[in-house]
């Protein structure tokens, strides 16, 4: 499907946008163990974690077009109990990842009615990881908000004409006759995806005008936004919210409007990222890259029960970590390569991620307050960042090198989402 302000923002690092096309078409569209409706359901219970209703309405509309049930749309209690079990993975993986174990990954495969097979479930693993980054990215680049009038605030769902594609589900003839329609569609021929690009044009985004998310003075935001310290082991040492200065998006009474919408599509919905707790009486918890690897393991399991998605991830991951960024480190005052890894090691370090060869200190000396106040943001909760941080917080960076980060953002993620959840399986497999 189209991603228009996605891509346009990913356009500034062409060759990383041709990578992640290729991985997202093979992953929404093309021969894989999960029916098409059934990806596009997963996708949005994904985004809908994190509120990002440009994610959501674009996969419902992917989801009509499938020929997925419209009573579906209507919450985690109109689906199959198969989709609905996969609800708190879905919550872990979103928050706090450490969390996963073998037992949440038993209880999928255990054999019953409703039970999942491995290649499933992996499948299911990387649309729950990779939509959850891309939550990340849509709101660190303001996409959710970008489609609407002066290019701020909306919120609003998609919509066709001025018809929301949440009504659109109620029986009303445009969506029997999508159906009517869809199929008799092939899967196999990617569903008709010319004709669905075509279509996909014709959808915007309309404006809304509720208050946007907004800073606390300047003077509070100095006091209490402190992003986390990383300590010498690895550990964030003070981690305190980043958010501490932002208001989330509400109307004039104050009551929160972001969730209204996305609630059907959640359980427990106050279960949030928190601090990952690192003490040194408790090692049990911390993640070492050296005992568990994407490129030792995840790649060949992942790539195993799901064929060649584990290539494309790669070269994803891969293309990242090539992007230039001379620009962006000879202001850091570090090589290229020193600010790219101190980014991404933050970032793993935030899930409890540890590279025992790499001295912590340095992300400390590498990333300016301001800088790992936004990074944990849009990493941690990104529905939390708005524009203004966007454009405020990295005065000294061009466009192109904030979206760079962003993508950094995206890909270590989503990699530390993969390797919790692959490990689990692979403990399951022992």
């Amino acid at each position: 499907g189209r991603l228009e302000a996605v891509t346009q923002q990913m356009g500034y690092h062409p060759q990383y946008l041709d990578s992640f096309l290729k991985m997202q078409h093979y992953l929404m569209h093309m021969d894989g163990p999960l029916p098409f409706d059934c990806r596009h359901y997963i996708a949005i219970m994904a985004a809908a974690r994190h509120q990002c209703r440009y994610l959501v309405n674009l996969h419902v509309l992917q989801f009509l077009r499938a020929g997925g049930d419209p009573q579906w749309l209507r919450g985690l209690e109109f689906i199959p109990p198969k989709l609905r079990n996969l609800n708190e993975i879905n919550k872990i993986l979103a928050h706090r990842p450490w969390l996963i174990t073998k037992e949440h990954i038993e209880k999928l495969l255990k054999i019953s009615e409703w039970s999942w097979s491995l290649a499933e479930l992996v499948h299911a693993v990387v649309l729950l990881a990779h939509c959850h980054a891309l939550a990340s990215f849509v709101f660190g680049c303001g996409c959710e908000q970008d489609e609407g009038l002066g290019g701020r605030g909306s919120l609003k769902p998609l919509s066709l004409g001025n018809q929301c594609f949440c009504e659109a589900t109620a029986g009303n003839s445009y969506s029997q006759e999508l159906l009517r329609i869809n199929r008799k569609r092939s899967l196999d021929s990617c569903m008709e995806l010319d004709s669905l690009r075509e279509r996909m044009q014709r959808i915007h985004v309309e404006t809304e005008g509720r208050d946007e998310m907004r800073l606390l003075q300047q003077e509070r935001e100095e006091g209490e936004g402190q992003g986390a310290e990383v300590g010498p082991r690895g550990g964030t040492e003070h981690c305190s919210d980043p958010s501490a200065g932002l208001s989330p998006l509400a109307d004039t009474d104050g009551v929160v409007t972001g969730a209204t919408n996305l609630a059907c599509y959640m359980q427990d919905p106050d279960f949030g990222y928190q601090d990952f707790a690192r003490r040194d009486e408790d090692q049990t918890q911390v993640f070492r890259v050296q005992d568990y690897s994407w490129e030792d393991h995840g790649f060949s399991l992942v790539n195993r029960l799901y064929s060649d998605i584990g290539h494309l991830l790669d070269e994803k991951f891969r293309m990242v970590d090539g992007l230039q960024s001379s620009a962006m480190a000879k202001r850091q005052g570090c090589e290229p390569s020193v600010f790219k890894r101190g980014i991404w090691n933050y970032i793993h370090c935030m899930f409890g991620i540890r590279y025992d060869d790499y001295d912590y200190a340095e992300v400390n000396q590498l990333l300016e307050r301001m800088l790992k106040v936004y990074i944990k943001t849009v990493t941690c909760y990104p529905e939390k960042t708005n524009s203004e941080m966007f454009d405020r917080f990295w005065k000294q960076f061009k466009h192109s090198e904030k979206v760079h980060v962003n993508l950094l953002i995206l890909e270590a993620r989503m990699q530390a989402e993969l390797l919790y959840a692959l490990q689990a399986i692979t403990q399951y497999m022992i």
